[in-house]
């Protein structure tokens, strides 16, 4: 039998042991710490110590963790040895410039052949220890000093020498040198300075000889290539990198030389000279993208050369052909970069020199940019001044106030030209589609600016663009022929089609009848567009607006006035109400889901947009003329009457309803009817009848909602008219129809009639009443109506309760009617 201890006394047991539980886990804790600490720390010492060394740790049993370095040994040794060059050389160079002159010959030849032997020296010795670090610091202050000895001599020995001689001379002296001394130690700084300053010496040189642009020019790609035979066959990164950065740089400043020196020759021989360092760079570069292993800089590289050569062949061309065919000159040589894609080039190069010949259509399509965009933009200036007279030629008429661009003959020709290529090339090229809409948007833009070019006649000008309407459209529908939507190639047709129009139509507006044929040569053309499924949803809209427009002009040629105009013009909505109802849905059987599945189905929205546009010009024509807007309103509310007959859009009959109100406003007001009656009775009735065929479906709804906004739209303006008014029908009629409208609630136990009808009858027998009151007011005492007052106010508040259950049942007994 086992003895239990007492509660107490176990649970002190095991706090106990949960305590020095606690104590061990710590102490464990803290000795994994400083083991990893340790370890980390061994790894990072691992080069400095010997194989086998083991790491000494702290005492055991002290639980202390050592701090983790926040430097390694190899970080700190190169600060040090760092500053101690950087120190170093900063003394000598002081003590040349500055000391120089307190030491005779022998001492300076001394101290400077002394230093410098010991710095050059030094490394040696270190090398053969393994202190590799201490030796490349200490070889940097050996090449630091052989700069300065390079100074001190020419100071001593050869002070009138020319500077920049001297300085080429002695570049390429050090130059050698240090790549000999790097090479022989395997020192790794030497050999970057070397090549650094090997960029030195022939360009030094050749400002020494005093030589011409063109000279240093050719030095600098020189240059260039001797950097890039160095960085292709470097072996160090470091090598390479300065290799290559010292031949970008004195490559890029060769071609800009090159390329200022082509652009602004004043003759044949020095643009050819140019042009030929323009070549060698070119060849250069292709040289250079041959044998570079990866393949973005072979692109880049050949994308250059392409580049080059296209400037060089262009700043020929400035001197040699007129102004206006260099930009097509510089176009028929990037062309020709194209045939090295059938060649066996390597295929890096091929595509650089594709991309450069791309990059030079680009710039020759930009520089036919303003000649376009004149004319696409110029003819809104015509808008302002119509049909003020035939112009000389059609450059005139478009670029009427508009500055014309030099040397745009040639433009349709560069724009041509770049379709062509477009299109022969996009069969090989993965980026068809996008091909397919820029090659038509170029050849559309040759077509657009030729008869400006050419300057034709003003008449033969509006024909060459109608034509282009009508190519546009024929390759529209021809296009999208297949698809009941359109593709992108019919779509951007389209497009086209609709820019040139509306430029062409504002065109037009120089002569009347040149106005009226256009507007209608653009309707008909559109419409016959719109009568295929594809472009319909863009063509018949636009068909609408041109017949619009045609409308106007009509009208206006007609000498009409423009609210005489605005019924010409809603002919363009009754059209198009037309024609949405017979491409809408019903015309599948009156299946909204059917008529969506149809083509013609999907040009009813723009349809009915641009008959609603044109809608609202005819009233915007005709609301001078009170009796003219009222008729065009009604003819309007018919249209859209017509169009609510279709089940999809029944809601139309709210805005033909709306319509046909205004229409009788605008009649009454034209004929200075003032009785509100006669505005708010047309309302009140057709309300009264929606609001009971609405009961009639549907019980629950409630009479504020089926009859309150119909009895007090004009329940309302009639009284407020007859309390100002001092005649006796009008609040006797008004007094009858209240009381109708109260029987009427009584009768069918209708909340809103019941409210606004005893409501309108009391205040109407309030008005009438109001001259005796006001009488039998006068006649009594001053004090009088307050007295009334008073004692009204202690009857109901005698009787509050009694009041307030009153009430109650009264908000219970209208809550009860319908």
């Amino acid at each position: 039998m086992t003895n239990l201890p007492p509660p107490a006394e176990e649970l002190r047991f095991l706090d106990a042991e949960l305590r020095q539980l606690d104590v061990r886990r710590a102490t464990l804790l803290r000795r994994r710490a400083w083991l990893v600490h340790t370890l980390q720390a061994t790894a990072a010492r691992q080069p400095a110590l010997g194989p086998g060394t083991a790491p000494v740790g702290p005492p055991a049993g002290t639980g202390a963790a050592a701090r983790r370095p926040e430097a390694t040994a190899p970080g700190v040794q190169n600060v040090l040895l760092v500053l101690g060059g950087v120190l170093l050389t900063i003394a000598a160079i002081a003590f040349t410039l500055v000391s120089w002159g307190h030491l005779g010959i022998a001492g300076r030849a001394l101290v400077l052949g002394a230093l410098t032997v010991g710095a050059l020296g030094a490394p040696v010795a270190l090398l053969r220890r393994g202190l590799r670090s201490t030796a490349e610091a200490v070889a940097a202050l050996g090449t630091a000093l052989t700069v300065l000895d390079a100074y001190a001599l020419h100071e001593v020995a050869f002070p009138g020498t020319d500077g920049a001689g001297y300085t080429a001379t002695a570049s390429a002296v050090l130059a050698a040198l240090w790549a000999v001394y790097g090479v022989r130690l395997g020192l790794r700084h030497p050999l970057p300075l070397a090549v650094a300053t090997a960029h030195l010496p022939l360009l030094l040189g050749a400002i020494a000889v005093g030589a011409g642009p063109y000279t240093l020019t050719a030095v600098s790609l020189a240059t260039a290539a001797g950097g890039t035979a160095v960085a292709l066959r470097a072996a160090l990164l470091p090598v390479r990198i300065v290799a290559v950065t010292g031949a970008l740089g004195t490559g890029a400043a060769g071609v800009l030389s090159a390329g200022w020196l082509c652009w602004s020759a004043s003759g044949p021989g020095p643009a050819a000279r140019a042009a030929a360092l323009l070549l060698v760079a070119a060849a250069l570069a292709l040289v250079a993208g041959r044998f570079v292993p990866r393949p973005e800089i072979s692109v880049g590289a050949a994308f250059a050369a392409g580049l080059c050569v296209v400037a060089g062949a262009g700043g020929v061309l400035r001197v040699t052909v007129p102004g206006e065919w260099t930009v097509p000159g510089c176009l028929a040589c990037a062309i020709a970069l194209l045939a090295t894609e059938r060649t066996r080039l390597h295929h890096p190069l091929r595509q650089g020199l594709v991309r450069a010949s791309a990059a030079v259509q680009g710039f020759a399509v930009l520089w036919t940019l303003p000649l376009v965009a004149g004319c696409v933009l110029g003819p809104a200036v015509r808008g302002a001044h119509p049909w003020s007279g035939t112009p000389r030629d059609f450059r005139d008429a478009v670029f009427a106030g508009l500055p014309r661009p030099p040397y745009a003959g040639t433009a349709p020709l560069v724009l041509a030209v770049v379709a062509a290529v477009l299109v022969v090339a996009g069969h090989r090229t993965a980026r068809r589609p996008a091909v397919t809409v820029a090659a038509p948007v170029l050849g559309w833009a040759a077509a657009l600016v030729l008869p400006v070019v050419l300057q034709l006649p003003y008449a033969a000008g509006l024909v060459a663009h109608a034509v282009v309407v009508a190519a546009a459209l024929f390759f529209a529908v021809r296009l999208g022929r297949a698809d009941k939507r359109p593709s992108p190639p019919s779509l951007t047709a389209l497009l086209l089609a609709l820019v040139t129009s509306v430029g062409l139509a504002l065109v037009s507006l120089a002569s009347e009848p040149a106005t009226i044929a256009v507007l209608g040569t653009l309707t008909v053309l559109f419409a016959a567009a719109g009568l295929r499924p594809g472009p319909a949803p863009f063509a018949a809209p636009a068909a609408l607006c041109h017949a619009t427009a045609l409308a106007c002009a009509i009208g206006a040629s007609a000498g009409r006035p423009p609210h005489h105009t605005a019924l010409l013009v809603l002919v363009v909505p009754a059209v198009a109400a037309l024609i949405a109802s017979r491409t809408g849905g019903s015309r599948t059987g009156g299946s909204r889901t059917g008529g969506s599945r149809t083509g013609g189905s999907r040009a009813t929205v723009p349809v009915e947009v641009a008959g609603a546009a044109a809608g609202l010009l005819a009233l915007a024509l005709a609301a001078p003329e009170p009796p003219m807007l009222a008729l065009v309103l009604s003819l309007c509310g018919a249209v859209a009457a017509a169009t609510a007959l279709r089940p999809e859009r029944r809601a139309a009959g709210w805005a033909a309803a709306a319509l046909f109100l205004l229409a009788t406003w605008v009649r009454l007001a034209a004929w200075d009817v003032a009785a509100p009656e006669a505005y708010t009775l047309p309302v009140t009735g057709p309300a009264l009848i929606v609001g009971l065929l609405r009961r009639r479906r549907d019980a629950a709804v409630s009479s504020w909602t089926a009859y309150g906004s119909g009895l007090a739209v004009t329940l309302v303006p009639s009284l407020l008219a007859a309390w100002d008014d001092q005649h006796w029908l009008r609040p006797l009629a008004l007094g009858v129809a209240a009381l109708a409208v109260t029987l009427a609630g009584a009768r069918h136990r209708l909340q809103a009639p019941l409210v606004l009808g005893p409501g309108v009858l009391a205040l109407v027998a309030l008005h009438e009443l109001t001259p005796y009151l006001a009488q039998f007011v006068g006649a009594l005492p001053r004090w009088a109506p307050p007295a009334v007052v008073g004692l009204v106010l202690l009857i109901l508040g005698a009787t509050y309760e009694q009041r307030l259950r009153d009430a109650r049942r009264l908000r219970e007994a209208l809550g009860r009617l319908g």
